[in-house]
């Protein structure tokens, strides 16, 4: 999936846009405030939501400055600052909706937690393979699918709005990530395996992995719980690898490595991986929270005003 990244470029200039541009106040709020059931599930559906963002806005950030192309790493800048404005504008919803007062942060659970004290602690060490090949998982997947889920779910006028600019900008996301995919490929497969196995040696990638594994599960379970078909996810799990598996991006190890691991997750029969992982799931709640670090220093450019 080659792309003329100049242009994309651009494209991202020009198709900017902020919060200000939209009316907070419309009509339609009512369609979740009125709705009990809704709204309570939609809370917490929304505070996960908010925090995948910048799970994603870390990721680039740490792509930014791993990418050897000028252009690709303005990109990569430039996509940091648009997932962090769509976190600011989910928590612009949740206002809307009266899910939180004043300049209240919603928590994010304990397995997006550790996912955002990994990245921010290790991320900028992880070689362009590793992020390359795992952001357009999290993108298609989690992304996709919540958001998805919560058009389908939601009657707010201003909510597919907003979604509308997001859903835009996530395209272009995707457009770069499987073009990156498809460039790690370039090398032969025995040389991209060679630097796979070499990277899973890394204790801090390793740790990694131990916290990337539970997210998956839990926010499988968690979709489940609201109402979404595990069926729906596991097809925007199948597109990683429909998308992805060109002849070039069947070279990058990391690609197959992550393709095979969404198998698995798909493969509710595995007891192999589900068993552990899920175990991983439940362990993670009892993770001590005083070993939890601090919330990075970014999180205080999360706002729902419309200024930011």
């Amino acid at each position: 999936m080659q792309l003329d990244l100049d242009n994309m470029l651009a494209k991202i200039k020009a198709s900017q846009w902020a919060l200000a541009d939209f009316d907070w106040d419309a009509p339609g709020r009512e369609t979740v405030t009125e709705n009990p059931e809704l709204y309570a599930k939609l809370k917490v559906f929304m505070a996960d939501l908010m925090w995948i963002e910048h799970v994603g806005a870390r990721g680039f950030a740490a792509m930014a400055k791993k990418a050897e192309d000028p252009t690709l790493a303005e990109i990569y800048r430039y996509f940091h600052a648009e997932e962090q404005r769509h976190a600011n504008a989910e928590l612009a919803l949740m206002k809307r909706w009266g899910m939180i007062e004043g300049d209240e942060l919603p928590e994010p659970n304990i397995n997006i937690r550790l996912v955002v004290d990994w990245l921010d602690t290790c991320a900028d060490d992880q070689p362009l393979d590793v992020l390359g090949s795992v952001i357009p998982m999290l993108e298609i997947t989690l992304d996709g699918a919540l958001c998805k889920f919560l058009l389908d779910t939601v009657d707010d006028p201003l909510c597919h709005e907003v979604f509308g600019a997001i859903n835009a900008d996530e395209a272009r996301h995707l457009g770069v990530d499987f073009h990156v995919l498809e460039t790690l490929g370039y090398s032969p497969l025995y040389q991209s395996s060679i630097r796979a196995v070499a990277n899973i040696l890394n204790p801090k990638l390793m740790i990694g992995i131990l916290a990337y594994l539970p997210l998956l599960n839990r926010m499988r379970d968690n979709l489940v719980a609201l109402g979404l078909k595990e069926e729906k996810l596991y097809d925007a799990m199948r597109k990683y690898e429909r998308v992805g598996g060109t002849e070039q991006g069947r070279r990058n190890a990391w690609f197959r490595i992550i393709s095979l691991q969404g198998k698995m997750v798909i493969d509710r029969g595995n007891r192999l991986y589900h068993v552990p992982v899920d175990a991983l799931v439940k362990l993670s709640d009892r993770y001590p929270r005083r070993l939890v670090r601090p919330l990075p220093s970014w999180f205080k450019q999360l706002s729902w005003r419309s200024q930011v």
